[in-house]
């Protein structure tokens, strides 16, 4: 279990969503967006941070909010 929970923290978390980016090239910021959506600041810098992520309903909230296809706020799955 020790080993496990090791393991765990030593693993670099993948990046997964792109949501810092869209937010620049949107001109937009965490705190802006967290206001939008009645979240605390400190969550929208997580998915910023890809600490964690937000969840679907979220995610296509935030793509109406940035006006973008919730496909632009994901990094691509094929190289």
């Amino acid at each position: 279990m020790i080993n496990f929970a090791l393991n765990a923290m030593i693993l670099k978390m993948e990046d997964i969503n792109r949501l810092k980016v869209v937010l620049a090239e949107k001109k937009r910021t965490n705190s802006w967006l967290a206001n939008e959506l009645g979240k605390n600041p400190a969550t929208v810098s997580k998915w910023c941070t890809n600490s964690s992520q937000p969840d679907l309903p979220t995610l296509k909230k935030v793509a109406e909010l940035l006006e973008v296809d919730v496909k632009e706020l994901l990094w691509s799955t094929k190289k």
